[in-house]
């Protein structure tokens, strides 16, 4: 690979690893302790991630377990998950936090399998975007220096290969996904 190149290959394998994780954090039916990952709560007058304050269990298929290393800390991470856009009632027992994952509906379902559709088409969005600051930064390249229009051609192929197969893996996320959503 072109050394010019190598910047925009990392800056879309960065939006490929970003789309992962806001999949992950889509629910799917079942439980996931990923969809706890952007939820912060407030320790010690600092927003912390909840798997540092405690430990995260999936105990059963549709449940997730909270059990934080101090209690004090109990209201505040029911409080995180309340307001946040889970959709999830957490229970307490006054040592652990249970959230217990209904079943989707048909329409919920559909719902989110539009949702991941978004995130594949915003990711699509981004590689483009790369792609056209590639070819910006290689025709600046080809007409303050002496590089050879072939292979200024082969920089231009070498930017397009790279997005069309950046583009596929955003197909093959979002099928996986989508599928793993309307799966009963």
């Amino acid at each position: 690979m072109n050394e010019n190149i190598k910047p925009f290959d990392e800056k879309m394998q960065k939006s490929l690893v970003s789309l992962d994780e806001e999949l992950g954090s889509i629910r799917a039916g079942r439980a996931n302790p990923h969809v706890l990952d952007r939820l912060r709560v407030d320790y010690y007058g600092t927003p912390t991630p909840i798997q540092q304050v405690a430990n995260v269990s999936v105990p059963e298929p549709r449940m997730i377990q909270i059990q934080p290393w101090e209690p004090s800390i109990l209201k505040d991470i029911e409080k995180a998950i309340l307001i946040s856009d889970l959709g999830l009632n957490p229970t307490n027992d006054g040592k652990v936090i249970r959230l217990v994952f209904p079943e989707l509906t048909e329409e919920r379902r559909k719902d989110l399998a539009k949702e991941v559709k978004k995130h594949g088409e915003d990711a699509k969005v981004a590689i483009r975007n790369i792609r056209r600051d590639a070819n910006d930064a290689v025709k600046k390249l080809s007409k303050g220096s002496d590089v050879s229009e072939d292979m200024t051609k082969d920089m231009e192929d070498e930017i397009q290969k790279l997005t069309d197969k950046y583009i596929s893996d955003i197909d093959k996320m979002v099928d996986t996904k989508s599928k793993e959503i309307l799966t009963v």
